[in-house]
């Protein structure tokens, strides 16, 4: 810690000197005293006060103490009239959560359009029925030319052990589109109404990359596995109205502020939504966090000619690419065979969404161009093909720095991290399977062996490999103390303990929360923790993580959220 003052202590210095030069110090903003400042900055320093002026963090220290004399030495030194001092009576500031994969703003979008089908602890559907009266329920309410949507229904935890069928939408009704999601947001089921608009039949062939369900006479069931099998029927779906559009920007982003959050993400972004969260960032409350958007490829060439590029606001960083899909949907792309046999196959392992080797040329043209690949992969085979285009992209054309991504990466082999700390690559755990499927991963999907390496978390620290964790929002809800408690005690929902031995520290969860999502998109110089000359974007807790008991970290709440030094979420003051 004593070495650590003098680097914390050198803009007040710098300040002195400006004050012989000019006669006048540079005003503070705000002033942040009597609290723990987590500064997350490399070492186990906390602070005690912290100081914004013009949206930037211009001093960390010691405490100036909560006396009206001390602080008025301060304000002599360091403030004008407009100078706010903020007693932190105790709380705790971190660095604001940093966002390193969901979807911001179809979460708001989903939110609008579907009703919700999930089951305990997310929802209220126990049974088939529960989902049939949840959507005859959305139908009322729904105009009679309008579709009809559910989101999230998970079939695992349901009495019926199975996923809906059309028969079971047309139930409801046959000549309305009807259109569902799973939990895990690859697999969609489609009445005979939407699949009919959508010409789907027993005559259309499976996409490469997805599968169509059918029934024992091939007919369609309704059951569509990943997008190249359901955007036939997805794109058919009308649009939300502008006017939707920014009302699900602002109920997603308000949400992430008032957790934490201060940089969102937004996967698989079409150049749209990327234009539209830029028009919404000018309008007051709608947009109050900065967000990283990663088109898909088909949308890199638009989305990168946008003026956005430039903003630091809304900011295009890498390329999307899907390289297999869910374990929980049995998408998945494994190396050896599911835990419990699909459909009476016992050496099924799932499928890649695309051939390695046409995989490996688009891994290599994003790598050519200069920009990071976003990979999403789950399976450990999904996680060899995506290894084996980076290398070989890496062989061809050789850069420095890359940091390529591979998200959620939740079956990463020992091999495999090797790998990944040798060609620089990042893996980004959905470190919540542990918690929301950590028991039907170990009975259903995986087993006990491999389910207990979900997310590998510590044996990535081990190699010095800069890991982050993720909630993929909406496939559950953003809450990074969540994440956290999960990392730190690897605790089910139920309360089982699933694979301990991959727990990290509270620490190190913190910086994958923080300064490793600023590093994951090249702006730790910036971001990510609480140092001198980086923005101050800041999220103040009721309680410190690295010193409550590990379990308890899940009760911590946050108090308040500031992004480049104003504050867009408070819980309002006890009266």
């Amino acid at each position: 810690m004593d070495m650590k003052l003098p680097k914390m202590l050198a803009v007040p210095a710098l300040l002195s000197s400006l004050t012989v030069l000019t006669g006048c110090m540079p005003p503070a903003d705000i002033i942040y005293y009597n609290g723990n400042i987590v500064t997350v900055d490399g070492t186990e320093y906390t602070a005690k006060s912290l100081i914004v002026t013009d949206g930037v963090i211009s001093y960390v220290g010691p405490d100036f103490h909560s006396s009206v004399a001390e602080i008025g030495k301060l304000k002599d030194l360091y403030t004008d009239a407009d100078t706010i001092t903020v007693d932190l009576q105790g709380k705790t500031v971190i660095p604001g959560f940093y966002d390193s994969h969901s979807h911001m703003v179809y979460s708001g979008m989903q939110a609008i359009s579907s009703v919700n089908l999930n089951s305990p602890p997310l929802g209220t559907m126990k049974t088939m029925a529960d989902i049939q009266a949840a959507l005859t329920a959305r139908a009322a309410q729904t105009p009679a030319d309008g579709w009809i949507q559910g989101a999230n229904y998970d079939d695992t935890l349901l009495a019926e052990k199975r996923h809906p069928t059309k028969a079971d939408l047309d139930a409801i009704s046959s000549t309305r589109p009807i259109y569902v999601t799973h939990s895990s947001g690859h697999i969609v089921v489609a009445n005979s109404a939407a699949l009919a608009l959508a010409g789907i039949d027993a005559s259309t062939k499976d996409p490469e990359g997805g599968i169509i369900g059918r029934d024992e006479n091939g007919e369609p069931n309704g059951i569509l596995y990943e997008a190249p099998a359901s955007n036939k029927v997805f794109h058919l779906i009308p649009r939300l109205s502008n006017e939707q559009m920014f009302q699900a920007v602002a109920m997603s982003a308000n949400t992430y502020a008032a957790r934490g959050v201060t940089t969102g993400n937004s996967g698989a972004s079409a150049a749209g939504l990327i234009g539209l969260m830029d028009a919404a960032k000018n309008v007051p409350g709608v947009l109050p966090i900065n967000v990283n958007a990663s088109p898909f490829m088909t949308e890199v060439q638009a989305a990168y000619n946008m003026p956005v590029t430039n903003s630091d606001s809304i900011r295009v960083i890498g390329v999307k690419e899907f390289v297999d899909g869910s374990i929980q949907g049995y998408t998945g792309y494994l190396e050896q065979p599911y835990h419990t046999a699909y459909h009476g196959d016992d050496q099924y392992v799932g499928f890649p969404r695309q051939d390695k080797e046409a995989l490996a040329v688009k891994i290599a043209s994003i790598h050519d161009a200069g920009r990071q690949a976003v990979l999403h992969t789950n399976g450990d085979a999904a996680i060899n093909d995506a290894l084996y285009g980076i290398r070989k992209a890496q062989e061809a054309n050789p850069r420095p720095d890359t940091r390529h991504i591979l998200i959620h990466a939740q079956m990463a082999t020992e091999a495999q991290l090797d790998e990944m700390a040798a060609l620089g690559v990042i893996p980004s755990f959905f470190n919540l399977h542990t918690y929301y499927w950590g028991e039907r991963h170990r009975d259903i999907f995986l087993g006990e062996e491999r389910a207990s390496r979900i997310s590998a978390m510590n044996s990535a620290a081990a190699r010095g490999l800069r890991f982050t964790i993720h909630a993929d929002t909406p496939v559950v809800p953003m809450n990074p103390m969540l994440m956290l408690w999960s990392a730190v005690n690897r605790q089910t929902y139920q309360g089982d303990t699933l694979g301990y031995e991959q727990a990290v520290t509270p620490i190190q969860a913190l910086e994958a929360l923080t300064i490793n999502g600023a590093y994951q998109f090249f702006q730790e110089d910036t971001k990510g923790s609480l140092e001198v000359g980086k923005v101050a974007d800041l999220a103040i807790l009721s309680a410190n993580p690295l010193t409550v008991d590990p379990m308890a970290i899940r009760n911590i709440y946050v108090t308040e959220t500031v992004v480049a030094g104003k504050t867009v979420f408070k819980i309002p003051a006890q009266q």
